[in-house]
């Protein structure tokens, strides 16, 4: 009971905190209390104040409002991400899983190569080698997080084929797509929401690190990995400059972190 309590407290405390930083998120692709991209040299490195919450940049721009146009943009790139990577993960697991034989032995051991090597490491590589933007980041980082779902996808429905209600399913006559799709899938929720929440937090720390080289987004756009970037020529005399975009940073992957533990603690309870 303690431990199922504890667990609770987790999947509060990161659904409230997701939760609020989502809704500034959402806030900020509507409104914003400055335009992020308006200049004003007068106003160049003013401190946190009532009218600046977190201060100006070097060109005078209000960083709160381009947090809150960062944070959807690191965002947005790190939905799509685990968007690409799970539907594809899950696809290719769940085939794997329920037929094997010599393409679940192939598929494997390639998800296994790609698994050996750091992922932002080959996402840097895929990067340079078709161009920086958010489009490209997307398309690197949800080939490389595909590994990660196809081999949890594919555990679940390799111990869930041999059930009783799916061989009797098969007796039954019911068709393989159905019984993949609307049998086993929906058991394997409680294992794939717990990754989903992971493979959220990582596609925002590696958005935000490829950004933060150059590679990622581009300064057109606006990106919490880009502005920290920025910040690091000014940490001594501007240091709320990097306290904004890497507070941000710091409390989605917080949000999530806690969202994940949590999800995973009430399942094993």
């Amino acid at each position: 009971m303690k431990k199922k309590t504890k667990g609770n407290s987790f999947l509060y405390s990161g659904a409230v905190l997701s939760g609020v930083m989502t809704l500034l998120i959402l806030l900020g692709a509507f409104w914003t209390p400055y335009s992020p991209t308006a200049m004003d040299a007068s106003a160049k490195f003013q401190p946190p104040s009532p009218a600046h919450l977190l201060g100006t940049d070097n060109f005078g721009r209000d960083i709160f409002s381009r947090v809150l146009q960062g944070a959807d943009s690191s965002f947005l790139i790190a939905l799509c991400v685990v968007l690409f990577s799970c539907v594809l993960g899950v696809l290719i697991g769940s085939l794997c899983g329920y037929y094997g034989g010599l393409a679940d032995l192939v598929l494997t051991r390639i998800c296994d190569s790609i698994t050996a090597f750091p992922a932002i490491l080959l996402a840097l590589v895929v990067v340079s080698l078709t161009g920086p933007g958010a489009g490209n980041v997307v398309l690197a980082l949800g080939i490389l997080f595909i590994p990660s779902f196809a081999r949890l996808t594919r555990g679940e429905f390799a111990r869930c084929r041999d059930q009783n209600y799916i061989k009797s399913a098969r007796i039954m006559g019911v068709g393989s797509f159905r019984i993949l799709f609307r049998h086993i899938l929906p058991n394997t929720f409680p294992v794939l929401l717990p990754a989903v929440t992971i493979g959220f937090n990582n596609a925002i720390l590696s958005e935000a690190s490829m950004s933060f080289l150059g590679i990622g987004v581009q300064p057109t756009e606006a990106s919490l990995g880009l502005m920290l970037s920025d910040s690091q020529t000014y940490l001594q005399s501007a240091p709320w400059y990097a306290f904004g975009a890497g507070g941000a940073v710091v409390l989605l992957v917080l949000g999530f972190s806690l969202l994940s533990e949590g999800l995973q603690r009430q399942n094993g309870a």
